[in-house]
């Protein structure tokens, strides 16, 4: 038997209840006779004498007592693995006890404003574009509706009193000449980008608003439209900047892939050249467009030039492109979804109202008058003022959890906001403060 079950000495192992065999002892003398037949002792024959040997005069000295270090016994005071029960440290705990006792997961992370200040994933940051825009409704909405408004009445005068008189009829004409659907087409690309044009503008324009009302939400910090505005003015113009050099650069980029179909001419070859160089040219252009897609905040928000917040970008995206490139993909997509479960349904008012009806609409034959502009632009507005905050607020954050991944920009925002323990030194350039 074991004296002290369930633990043995360092070096050795504690047999088992029972069973001593296998466990070395030194031998012992035996009772009988020397010349008793058996193993030969090894003790000496020569011992002294028992009465040779007194006990020690006075009391035994006082032996200090060896105090185990805290954490590793009951007898310590203080914290340790082995208190007794509802004590602190390692053993049973009381409801809400201190100490060690259970395990209670990973600390939560702060969150003062729509997102908690960590890295953040996808859900978070579509949940926080949307969050933004339910804490701050009336900020975000009323950006989103004054510039949805001021875009289509540009867009709904222009086309009403100067694109009417631009002839596309051609390109729904079987029998037009290769001449006439030249023409046709380059005025169609005309109405076209001029459209787009005025809608790029007002684009600029909220997601500038945009960017500052996203950044102080992050910190839990009221904005007003005004505020908004006085933050976001001064980089307005460069914003107009950067948006125009990386469409530029776009742009050029697909016309150099075509550069090689071009210059084969009318040759049999050409029209494959011509496919090759536009794809491969389009593939360049969206990949520079992601690695520039942070460039936008970063010039609003740390008040940087136009290089330096390409720089910015290109940093910030380095090694992250494919999810940047998704979850930019996916909230564009969202937003256009929603944007035509609105846009839809007013157009073939529209349609009907003109008096075309619904088969107009089907076919695209719907005629250009001021009731259809007015209603499917009511439509525009609508959708535009709810796919706005979202689609600005997605990049936004896209460009916060990047800072926070890279930059561990989590520790300025704490700070900034106000987050208990998280010091009183002035923090660094944190968005929206």
């Amino acid at each position: 038997m074991n004296d002290t079950p369930g633990w043995a000495s360092p070096g050795r192992s504690a047999p088992s209840d029972g069973d001593g065999q296998g466990v070395p002892r030194p031998a012992e003398p035996a009772d009988g006779p020397t010349d008793a037949p058996g193993p030969t002792s090894k003790w000496s024959k020569e011992q002294p004498p028992a009465d040779d040997w007194s006990a020690p005069a006075g009391p035994p000295p006082a032996r200090t007592p060896q105090t185990p270090p805290p954490g590793w016994g009951g007898q310590a005071p203080g914290p340790g693995w082995g208190q007794a029960p509802g004590g602190p440290g390692w053993g049973p705990q009381g409801p809400g006890g201190p100490g060690w006792g259970a395990w209670q997961g990973r600390p939560q992370a702060a969150k003062p404003g729509v997102i908690p200040l960590r890295p953040l994933g996808v859900g978070e940051i579509l949940d926080g574009a949307v969050s933004t825009m339910r804490a701050h409704w009336r900020t975000v909405l009323g950006i989103s509706l004054a510039v949805a408004v001021v875009t289509q009445i540009m867009t709904v005068l222009l086309q009403g009193l100067v694109l009417t008189d631009i002839d596309t009829t051609a390109l729904n004409d079987p029998g037009a000449s290769l001449d006439e659907l030249g023409d046709a087409l380059g005025n169609s690309l005309l109405v076209t980008g001029v459209i787009l044009a005025i809608t790029l503008l007002g684009t600029i324009v909220a997601t500038a608003l945009l960017t500052t009302v996203t950044s102080r939400a992050v910190l839990g910090k009221p904005v007003s439209t005004a505020q908004a505005w006085a933050d976001a003015r001064a980089q307005l113009p460069k914003l107009f900047g950067l948006t125009a050099l990386i469409a530029l650069i776009s742009g050029g980029i697909v016309g150099i892939g075509l550069v090689p179909g071009l210059l084969a001419g009318d040759s049999d070859g050409a029209p494959g050249l011509l496919a090759l160089g536009a794809i491969a040219g389009l593939c360049v252009a969206v990949w520079l467009v992601v690695r520039l897609s942070l460039a936008s905040p970063a010039l609003m928000l740390e008040k940087q030039g136009i290089g330096k917040a390409m720089s910015r970008s290109l940093k910030l995206v380095r090694g992250a492109w494919w999810r940047i490139f998704g979850i930019g993909l996916l909230a564009a997509v969202i937003a256009n979804i929603l944007a035509s479960i609105i846009v839809i349904p007013f157009s073939m008012i529209a349609s009907v109202a003109a008096g075309d009806g619904p088969s107009g609409f089907l076919t695209g034959t719907s005629g250009v008058g001021w009731t259809f502009l007015v209603i499917s632009g009511v439509g525009s507005v609508i959708a535009s003022m709810l796919t706005l905050p979202v689609t600005a607020g997605v990049t936004v954050l896209l460009y916060i959890d990047q800072r926070i991944r890279r930059e561990a920009l989590d520790l300025d925002l704490a700070r900034a906001a106000g987050v208990p323990g998280q010091g009183t030194g002035t923090p660094g350039p944190v968005p929206g403060s």
